[in-house]
């Protein structure tokens, strides 16, 4: 994939279906703490807005997306944003579509005035941690045990990225 084949955007209204279907399909036990979402799960709402997500497209087709957020609603921690969620079509993997809606989002982040990415990893995801070290994250916290999923305890790595030049 060249980097003209890739367009990251902002979500629009219309893309909801589309990105509840790559939700449903790229669900895992590696990556998700609940249960795979329904078949019609809604994406946005009051809490989850359309402009909060970027989307990949491919040849025009949508394969992937993030959201970002603030981690709270403090005054105190506006200069925060945190990953809350990227997904890539399965068919999709391995083209270098997640790091580049990683970079996209830490870019939109870093032009909206802020200072730091976060995010939360499963700690047996080895496969996303690998993606986001790559794009410059470190380990912030860990929080051991956190979750029990598929039978096991997982820890919580907490992770952030410095955006402020």
């Amino acid at each position: 994939m060249g980097a003209d084949d890739l367009l990251i955007r902002t979500a629009r209204d219309e893309d909801e279906e589309v990105i509840a279907r790559i939700d449903r399909e790229a669900w895992s036990w590696l990556s998700d703490v609940v249960p795979r979402p329904e078949e019609n799960a809604e994406i946005f709402d009051d809490r989850r807005l359309p402009e909060q997500f970027l989307v990949a497209e491919l040849d025009g087709e949508v394969v992937g997306h993030i959201r970002q957020a603030p981690p709270t609603p403090l005054v105190s921690n506006r200069h925060v944003r945190q990953i809350q969620g990227l997904a890539v079509s399965p068919d999709a993997r391995g083209r270098g579509v997640g790091q580049a809606l990683v970079e996209a989002a830490c870019a939109v982040a870093k032009a909206d005035g802020i200072r730091k990415m976060t995010l939360r990893v499963l700690g047996h995801n080895a496969p996303a941690r690998r993606l986001y070290e790559r794009c410059g994250f470190v380990v912030d916290g860990v929080l051991p045990d956190e979750f029990w999923i598929d039978g096991r305890y997982v820890d919580d790595i907490w992770m952030g990225r410095p955006l402020a030049s």
